[in-house]
């Protein structure tokens, strides 16, 4: 087995289910033979999107390439963040870390084309939104992406922020008028593309339709550290 680091607290929760999930895929018998993690949780980062969009003039990135160096000096052979809107800072990441750092959102795209999925609607923040890093990966395997309208953005980024990060229970109504809007305009699959709404997967029912980016990054995880339980060869129901 592989030592897994975590660049965790971006957001906080979102990290402690990411372990969850990868000690659930694990196909391990005993404590032993589950996959060693090494796991450092920085809320203090600041914020991705914000910075992305140039409402905040600091920069997560060093911190989180602070954060990857610390883990990669304790052990960690391979390392996972459990936040998308980072990854739009993945090329400065990498290069700046010794053990290679899992992308998200390549991983997604790829799952998706090899489900044979053509037509996807993304749930995601405004700064992975307006950078396209989620669109630029899933047209390359030739995915096309349905994004939702101004005022349904609007309702992600309150499930998320006022919401999620702020620890109150989800706006299911607005969360199911998103949902709707996407199927509307043809989309096959729903992808969770932001950690925060891996906790609307988790805590509600949201039915069928949908994917779980930190469900990916977590199978992923798991595939190159450990044994996957073969429940989880298929994400999507």
């Amino acid at each position: 087995m592989k030592t897994l680091g975590v660049i965790g607290g971006l957001g906080p929760m979102a990290t402690a289910y990411f372990m969850q999930l990868v000690i659930e895929m694990t196909e391990a018998s005993s404590d032993q033979e589950h996959i060693p993690m090494i796991i450092y949780n920085c809320p203090q980062i600041p914020d991705r999107t914000g910075y992305l969009l140039g409402k905040s003039k600091e920069n997560p990135g060093p911190q989180i390439i602070d954060c990857g160096r610390k883990i990669s000096k304790a052990g960690a052979e391979l390392i996972a963040i459990p936040c998308i809107t980072a990854h739009a800072l993945y090329p400065e990441i990498e290069q700046e870390l010794d053990a290679p750092v899992l992308h998200i959102i390549r991983e997604t795209a790829e799952y998706l084309k090899k489900e044979g999925i053509h037509k996807v609607g993304l749930e995601a923040t405004d700064g992975t939104v307006q950078t396209k890093v989620f669109q630029e990966e899933l047209e390359r395997q030739g995915i096309e992406v349905i994004l939702p309208s101004k005022e349904k953005q609007e309702m992600v980024m309150h499930i998320i922020y006022n919401n999620v990060k702020a620890g109150r229970r989800v706006d299911m109504d607005r969360f199911q008028q998103i949902e709707e809007e996407l199927h509307e305009k043809g989309a096959e699959v729903i992808i969770l593309g932001c950690t925060e709404l891996s906790m609307v997967s988790r805590d509600e029912k949201i039915g069928h339709g949908y994917l779980d980016a930190m469900e990916v990054l977590a199978r992923a995880a798991v595939i190159k550290c450990g044994r996957l339980k073969p429940k989880y060869n298929r994400l999507l129901t």
